[in-house]
């Protein structure tokens, strides 16, 4: 018995080596796991992999038909390729051929069909005639839509319930196929616009140019509803709308390889359009596959899984939390350009002359909901841009280095660039024309109150010194009209120009009107003191803004309700994420709303249309999302689409411009300062907005990517220390008071130590008498 239990003690104690031998190991490991803060698996610093993020939620259309903001292009336009694109290096921007096998000028006819000169007056053009030639041999990305059996059937276009399984990514199935691009795939692009089942933003603007697009969009509403005929309207799966079914005056196959497109009269715009996602090719065999029962149910359709002929395809797709695009392996050739701006060869941007692109094989977007974190991770490397949407990064970072000279030099020494430019863009406070407090107005006197009230308000929110001295991160030059700088037909840059509703002139420079000024325009809209002047209850007026609030917003909504208070207004700031805001402008439930736009080209008329009436967002899916209404412009509006660049084209520019400013439909807001942030192991970055594409230039330098970031981030090994002492402590004591509560007596004193083990076990056997 003695010997029985000296040797559990022996054994006890080789156990407790063992345990602490054990511990020890696990929380070194687990520091060391803990000591490296990268956020992605050990080795992807050395992949050739850009790795960016993106905040809020996943975009909501990837669809090539939907997608219209700047969160969705940072795939689409990566994916999926237009007819035509921009040399990316090239100011002012030149068209290129993608998609194309060239550029093309269109020819034009009269209305009897004969052909006209080049220079013929536009009001005797009755058509523009594109025929565009499709480039040979280019191949769409691997899709399960486009796979074929021996005999030729394809295998995934009329599968069942069963069939489809648990299915969740195209990458699921078994069989992926490819097939050549072809002019079909534009002619059915175009055609889905005229569809009734999801949004089609640009649908109303194409139906006024393109030939027969209009009937046609009739012409599907009587189709669809025939094909949904007893459904229930939220049934999720419906027949397929095979708008092959249906020909398109505007739009012909001419060959396979040969586009044809008609436009009513003369619309020199329509080459700009056709760099536009809404021209990419949609394949009939995509559409159909996702059309299938189930698909929409398990996130298989063209909004989580586009396909297209560009440089990467959509491989992980995690709603909300993870992207990755991949190489695409079927892409064409494709080269860096050599030849660009006198900056580009000193900056490096032309080293990489002739070089097949593109330059790297992935694209990991992770959302990061918060700006701050944003940064940091920049900061350590961990990013090596912040993200492909916004165009402000580099001014933020900029800004940072312009505040502190230890933060400048900190910059310059981890080798961060921040190149800047002017793009045309803008950032403005829009009022909704359908709302009664806000809008238009249903009466003369009504019209005249609501402007008057919207000119108070643009008078009383102080761009100047919000969006120019308080938050220079996201600023940027105060706007006076709707046309930015940089295209023609603004005067924005020009001296001397102002808007006389909101700015006057005081010994010889523009200064804001007064507080004042405002006031009297208040009182007389019926709302003296913010109050109304028939039931004297204060003016409450609703924010829509486009973004959940995060900390670093917080203080720029806190800035404009102080706007508003100034003319003894309540501002309620009502904030969502960006998809539910969409849905709420689509409704039409918006009151004040904060609103952005990237050029798609760079020319007036894309910001002019912005206001055009039946570009209406809440009426007719366009992007007016102020809903604005004046018959006038919506008239001056069509003239400048049949002008060319030229005196005749500015003065109608000028007095559209001059509308604008005295509805106010918009309080202008800005033209930010655009800049993009880079890794000094990312080469040939240069920032754009109209250039949605740029990833395929991009060369990185992954092995200097991996060294810098074990550089920057070194394990803090103290910790490491403090963890194994600590638990060694513990298991100490754990194991003293063991031994001490296992050689107790049965009146609670230890047995002595340094006895023989027969004392010990005589100790333990008289514990159960002493009890008695």
């Amino acid at each position: 018995m003695s010997s029985g239990l000296w040797s559990a003690s022996r054994d006890a104690g080789g156990g407790w080596r063992r345990m602490l031998a054990r511990i020890s190991g696990l929380a070194a490991m687990a520091l060391l796991a803990a000591c490296n803060n990268s956020p992605y698996p050990t080795g992807a610093a050395r992949d050739n992999t850009l790795y960016l993020s993106f905040d809020e939620r996943s975009p909501r259309y990837l669809d090539p038909t939907a997608s219209y903001t700047a969160p969705e292009a940072v795939y689409t336009y990566q994916i999926m390729e237009p007819p035509y694109g921009y040399h990316y290096l090239k100011r002012p921007y030149e068209l290129i051929p993608r998609a194309a096998e060239r550029v093309i000028k269109p020819y034009y006819l009269d209305a009897q069909g004969n052909r006209l000169p080049d220079d013929a007056p536009a009001d005797k053009i009755d058509q523009s005639v594109y025929d565009m030639p499709v480039r040979p041999g280019v191949k769409y990305a691997p899709s399960p839509a486009f796979a074929k059996d021996a005999q030729g059937n394809y295998l995934y276009h009329h599968l069942n319930a069963k069939q489809l399984g648990d299915k969740r990514s195209p990458w699921q199935f078994e069989h992926q196929g490819t097939r050549e691009l072809e002019a079909e795939d534009f002619v059915y692009a175009l055609k889905r616009h005229a569809t009734t089942r999801i949004e089609a933003p640009i649908f109303g603007l194409f139906s006024e140019h393109v030939v027969g697009l209009k009937a046609y969009g009739e012409l599907i509403r009587q189709e669809n509803a025939k094909l949904l005929k007893g459904l229930p309207e939220s049934a999720p799966d419906k027949p397929f709308l095979d708008f092959r079914r249906w020909p398109l005056a505007g739009a012909q196959a001419v060959n396979k390889h040969l586009l044809r497109i008609r436009i009513k009269g003369k619309y020199p715009q329509w080459s700009y359009w056709m760099s536009t996602i809404f021209l990419a090719p949609v394949p009939w065999e995509v559409d159909l596959f996702y059309a299938q029962p189930g698909m929409a149910e398990h996130g298989l359709s063209w909004n989580q899984w586009p396909v297209g002929t560009g440089p990467f395809m959509m491989t992980e797709y995690q709603q909300d939390r993870r992207h990755v695009m991949s190489r695409n392996p079927n892409y064409h050739d494709d080269t860096y350009p050599c030849e660009g701006m006198p900056e580009d060869g000193p900056a490096g941007r032309l080293a990489d002359c002739g070089k097949k692109l593109p330059f790297v094989d992935k694209i990991v977007a992770t959302l990061i909901k918060e700006r701050v974190p944003r940064k940091e991770m920049f900061k350590q490397g961990y990013l090596d841009m912040p993200d492909l949407e916004r165009g402000d990064w580099g001014v933020e970072f900029y800004a940072d280095a312009s505040d502190s000279d230890e933060v400048a030099a900190f910059f310059k020494q981890r080798g961060f660039a921040f190149p800047r430019s002017t793009d045309p863009n803008n950032w403005y406070m829009g009022f909704n024309g359908l709302d009664p407090v806000v809008g238009k107005g249903d009466t003369p006197e009504h019209q005249l109150r609501n402007r008057k009230l919207r000119q108070a308000l643009s008078i009383a929110i102080d761009w100047e010194e919000g969006y120019g001295r308080i938050f220079k991160n996201r600023g940027g030059v105060t706007a006076y009209g709707p046309v930015p700088p940089g295209v023609f037909g603004s005067r924005e840059a020009q001296p001397g120009f102002f808007n006389p509703v909101t700015h006057k002139r005081v010994d010889g420079k523009i200064v804001r009107r007064s507080i004042e000024e405002a006031k009297q325009l208040l009182a007389e809209a019926g709302y003296p003191d913010g109050r109304d002047a028939k039931t004297g209850r204060p003016l409450v007026l609703n924010y829509d803004f486009m973004r959940t609030v995060t900390p670093e917003v917080k203080a720029e909504n806190d800035w404009m309700v102080k706007q508003y208070a100034k003319l003894g207004i309540q501002l309620d700031v009502r904030a969502t994420d960006y998809n539910q805001f969409q849905e709420k402008i689509k409704q039409g439930k918006h009151q004040i709303f904060w609103w952005g736009w990237f050029a798609d080209y760079p020319d007036a008329e894309n910001f002019l249309f912005l206001l055009y009436g039946p570009n209406s967002k809440s009426l007719h899916e366009g992007e007016n999302v102020a809903n604005y209404q004046n018959d006038e412009y919506d008239r001056l509006f069509k003239q400048i689409q049949i002008l060319d660049d030229g005196p005749a084209k500015q003065q109608v520019i000028d007095r559209m411009v001059e509308i604008t400013q005295q509805d106010a439909p918009w309080a202008f807001g800005y033209w930010a300062w655009t800049g993009q942030a880079f890794q000094g192991w990312v080469h040939n970055g240069k920032p754009s907005i109209v250039i949605r594409d740029p990833v395929r230039f991009y060369r990185l330098d992954p092995a200097r990517r991996a060294q810098l970031q074990a550089d920057w981030n070194h394990p803090v090994w103290w910790p490491l220390l403090v963890l194994v002492i600590g638990g060694a402590a513990i298991v100490w004591t754990t194991r003293r008071s063991f031994q001490v509560r296992e050689t107790a007596t049965a009146r609670g004193t230890s047995a002595p130590t340094g006895r023989d083990d027969a004392l010990v076990a005589s100790a333990t056997s008289t514990a159960p008498g002493a009890d008695r």
